[in-house]
């Protein structure tokens, strides 16, 4: 989709999926790292396979003239400029569109390049408590959470993918090239897509509510989301509407199926069914069987029958579950790639196949070749 796509990225961690994404896409990305930068680290090649990479120093003049000379021929220049560091200059829209009219710079930073926190820096857990991600994270009565593994820097870079598109296609039709300026706190806050609403809409501020949903209801009744299960956990929440009714009924009758306790259940009729007005007390007792049904269930059986009912529901997968999904080898989305140590390590694939084919990972070099030999050939 993107061969003879020349992609320069400067990126630290906040920018690094940006890059693989574009790379799975099928452009020709290559990744400048200082000599002697650590890209020995399981998540630095997870993120920059398919990269090409070249040591750089950027501080010394060969290196700044031999990145202005890439910059000059490429399509597109993805960087994370420290705020209020010595780099901004150049990293510069005005200084780059002046060497290259036609290239798109993607400006990867904390709180954008402009505005009261340009300057400010931060990692991972200040960017998703400034998205407002914490706040929904975590028990009621406890303190907000992140997740364990970092989720803005690929909320960002997911972002700035798609931004360098969308600006590469307006090049397309103009001419000219863009500056695409990626905030990571507004990138994570489309992750909340909900939550604005309901202040707009319903007045109230969604809170943290653990492993449960609230705002189904306008008794604030509140929703469980994930059940223990007989090997891990599930994903199950009460519907209203056509989907919630099938689903409803169809878990009401494989229980029935089973012989297990109904309670409430049995005598609910789901094609009037309302969430919106139930108590938290009617919530309860619904839910009470659903939750010794759920106890015995093992995920992969759930979710064959959910499939076979047409429910809405899933199990919750874990790292060893996803690596064993049937799905994702029928799929190829596995590929084994050889490392930097001549050692075998799979990588997750390109998430998109091409007409009927998926891209395959070009192999990362055993070690970050010389500047000069690699300039020559660019």
């Amino acid at each position: 989709m993107l061969a003879g796509c020349a992609v320069l990225d400067c990126t630290d961690r906040l920018g690094w999926l940006a890059g693989r994404l574009l790379a799975d896409l099928g452009a020709a990305v290559t990744k400048i790292e200082a000599p002697g930068a650590h890209t020995a680290s399981a998540e630095w090649r997870a993120l920059n396979v398919n990269k090409r990479l070249v040591a750089l120093d950027l501080e010394e003049r060969d290196g700044a003239e031999g990145f202005d000379r890439m910059a000059g021929q490429a399509d597109i220049l993805l960087a994370t400029p420290v705020p209020g560091g010595g780099d901004a200059e150049r990293f510069g829209y005005a200084r780059l569109a002046r060497l290259n009219p036609r290239l798109v710079v993607v400006a990867i930073t904390p709180f954008g390049l402009s505005g009261p926190k340009a300057a400010w820096r931060a990692t991972d857990i200040e960017i998703m408590a400034a998205g407002g991600a914490m706040s929904l994270a975590g028990e009621p009565d406890s303190t907000p959470l992140r997740v364990s593994a970092p989720q803005a820097y690929g909320w960002a870079g997911a972002q700035a993918a798609v931004g360098a598109l969308v600006a590469l296609h307006h090049r397309a039709a103009s001419g000219r090239g863009q500056l695409v300026d990626v905030s990571a706190q507004a990138a994570v806050i489309t992750a909340l897509a909900h939550a604005p609403a309901f202040v707009t809409v319903a007045g109230t501020t969604p809170t943290r509510a653990g492993a449960y949903i609230t705002g189904r209801s306008v008794t604030g009744a509140r929703f469980r989301v994930f059940w223990p299960c007989r090997d891990g956990f599930l994903n199950f929440i009460l519907y209203g509407g056509a989907a919630g009714r099938r689903t409803s009924e169809q878990l009401v009758a494989w229980m029935r199926e089973r012989g297990a306790e109904l309670g409430p259940l049995a005598a609910i009729d789901w094609r009037t069914w309302d969430p919106t007005g139930v108590t938290q007390a009617e919530v309860d007792a619904i839910e009470a069987p659903m939750a010794r049904f759920f106890a015995g269930i093992a995920k992969r059986e759930f979710l064959d029958e959910a499939h076979r009912r047409e429910m809405l529901g899933y199990p919750v997968a874990t790292v060893a579950d996803v690596a064993a999904d049937p799905q994702l080898a029928a799929r190829g989305f596995w590929q084994d790639v050889t490392g930097p140590d001549g050692a075998i390590e799979r990588h997750c694939g390109s998430f998109a196949i091409v007409d009927g084919v998926r891209p395959a990972l070009a192999p990362q070099a055993a070690e970050p070749p010389a500047a000069g030999r690699k300039l020559r050939q660019a």
